[in-house]
């Protein structure tokens, strides 16, 4: 191993010893289920902000983001952030007190219990199927962490990849097993910090050794429509190829996911004020604009340090989402000092990840030992005992991740962009509805949630392979679905009791 590796390895290890550290500390503050999966409702607005939108960014931040950028210009991952961004601060502005104020009233700590109690599912039918919709989407969008990781310290060490991915996977499992809720959010509130310094530092050292500002822009005007939000750059052919309104409605469509996001919707939940979600939602949605721009950037500049000689050419989506990687390489080379800045914007990466997969864990495990077992089965589980099956599940989860994880060559952006799709479509329109319209119905939530489930796989695996207008993002079709169906059911079915509304009318007036 070289010194530049040992410096790497150093920073690494040290920052990976600090988040376990975090982990052991606040397993001993967990009393009960509702401290290991909601913190208690005890977070304050900036550790529920930047816990929130790092939860949210995971490896398509520092992985996916810069991929598809250098691969294709700005097109593609320019829109997608569009719709990111505005659909982050819409979530914040529309969905975040209503959620505190409902789940607090009705006394909800997971977001299958709150569809569970809103709708009086006294069956747990609602429940059991959210729960259902969770571990089928969030097992793939953890999967993506772990390949992410795997990559990384495949691509620097010369691990092999399926060795590099479990030992990530361990290191993710212990703090998130031990520390519950509280430790993934102060871990993600630190790592939104790591994510930063490592996007500000790659994008200034890689434009500064790409010769400056004017060379990155002269590289990229020299590759047809690698600048132009209307077209995308064809590297088999160097041609530009079209990327017309239909697309990039259904690239926007990213924003609707929001709404359906369990691990960010718990964020709004557990703050200890709802008054403070404003700070809150002006922090996130500031962030998320600046760390979004400055990744696409980094494809950009990425792009240029290829055709200089600087690092490799990267060829095909899989092998773009290393171009971060390749920086810090090179960065490594250039002495002691760099090699250490090196290893922290490497942890940046294994920051995105961690701070994404660790509330996945913790928002699936809770679908089982909670929705499961205890609601749907109707197992009675002692404190203790809820807190085991709490924590198997996450070891449980973790390893059928790292079975889908299994293959070096998958994409982290499309892993989860499927799975992103399919929480906005599965959740997002029923919590909407929930909400914000007083009509909404048990059997409606219910066929909206499985209708929005349902077609997010028949619009990718049917519908969409037809190709023309129908090879959109399955998101926006599966999300309209979805919306359409509980409003037709709901009205078809019986009005929600005198209760029900009474409680709605009392989450919208406090």
């Amino acid at each position: 191993m070289t010194n530049e590796q040992i410096c790497i390895l150093i920073t690494i290890i040290a920052y990976l010893i600090a988040v376990l550290m975090v982990g052991f500390y606040f397993a001993r503050k967990n009393e009960n289920a509702s401290d290991f999966y909601l913190g208690g409702r005890k977070l304050g607005s900036l550790v529920t902000a930047m816990s929130a939108e790092a939860s949210d960014m995971s490896a398509y931040l520092l992985v996916g983001i810069p991929g598809l950028a250098y691969f294709s210009g700005i097109a593609d991952a320019g829109w997608t952030i569009v719709g990111l961004a505005v659909g982050t601060y819409l979530n914040w502005l529309l969905t975040a007190r209503r959620l505190r104020r409902y789940t607090q009233i009705t006394g909800s700590y997971t977001l299958p219990q709150f569809f569970s109690v809103r709708f009086r599912d006294k069956r747990y039918i609602l429940s059991a199927i959210a729960a259902l919709v969770i571990i089928v989407f969030f097992v793939p969008y953890t999967a993506s962490g772990f390949a992410a990781c795997g990559k990384l310290f495949s691509s620097l060490f010369g691990t092999k990849y399926m060795t590099a991915m479990i030992i990530s996977a361990i290191v993710i499992v212990g703090y998130t097993a031990a520390g519950g809720f509280m430790a993934a959010s102060t871990t993600d509130f630190i790592q939104s910090i790591v994510m930063t310094v490592a996007i500000l530092f790659v994008l200034i050292f890689s434009t500064v050794t790409a010769g400056g500002i004017d060379a990155v822009m002269d590289n990229a005007k020299n590759l047809p429509g690698y600048l132009s939000p209307t077209a995308t750059y064809a590297e088999a052919t160097n041609t530009a190829q079209p990327y017309g309104p239909l697309k990039i409605v259904s690239t926007l469509a990213w924003g609707l996911g929001y709404f359906g996001m369990p691990h960010i919707l718990l964020r709004f939940m557990a703050i200890n004020d709802e008054k403070k979600l404003k700070l809150s939602r002006r922090v996130a949605s500031i962030w998320v604009v600046i760390a979004m721009s400055f990744a696409v950037l980094i494809g950009i500049v990425g792009r240029t340090l290829s055709n200089g000689g600087f690092i490799p050419v990267l060829s095909g989506n899989s092998e773009a989402e290393e171009v971060i990687m390749k920086i810090a390489d090179f960065l490594s080379h250039q002495g002691i000092i760099p090699a250490l800045m090196a290893g922290l914007v490497l942890a940046g990466i294994l920051a995105s990840t961690m701070s994404t997969a660790d509330s996945q864990l913790l928002a699936a495990s809770s679908s089982v030992s909670e929705n499961l077992i205890k609601e749907t089965f109707g197992i009675k589980l002692s404190k203790r005992a809820s807190m085991l099956a709490a924590r198997a599940t996450v070891i449980v989860i973790a390893v059928l991740g790292v079975i889908i994880a299994r293959d070096s060559t998958s994409s982290v952006f499309d892993i989860v962009s499927f799975a992103w799709a399919g929480f906005g479509a599965g959740f997002g329109p029923v919590m909407i509805c929930a909400l914000f319209w007083k009509r909404t119905t048990l059997p409606g939530a219910v066929a909206g949630m499985i209708s929005g489930g349902a077609m997010v796989f028949i619009w990718k695996f049917v519908i969409a392979r037809l190709g023309g207008v129908f090879a959109i993002y399955e998101l926006l079709p599966a999300f309209i679905v979805s919306i359409a169906v509980i409003v037709v059911v709901s009205l078809l079915t019986k009005a929600p009791s005198k209760e029900i509304a009474d409680e709605f009318e009392a989450a919208k007036a406090r």
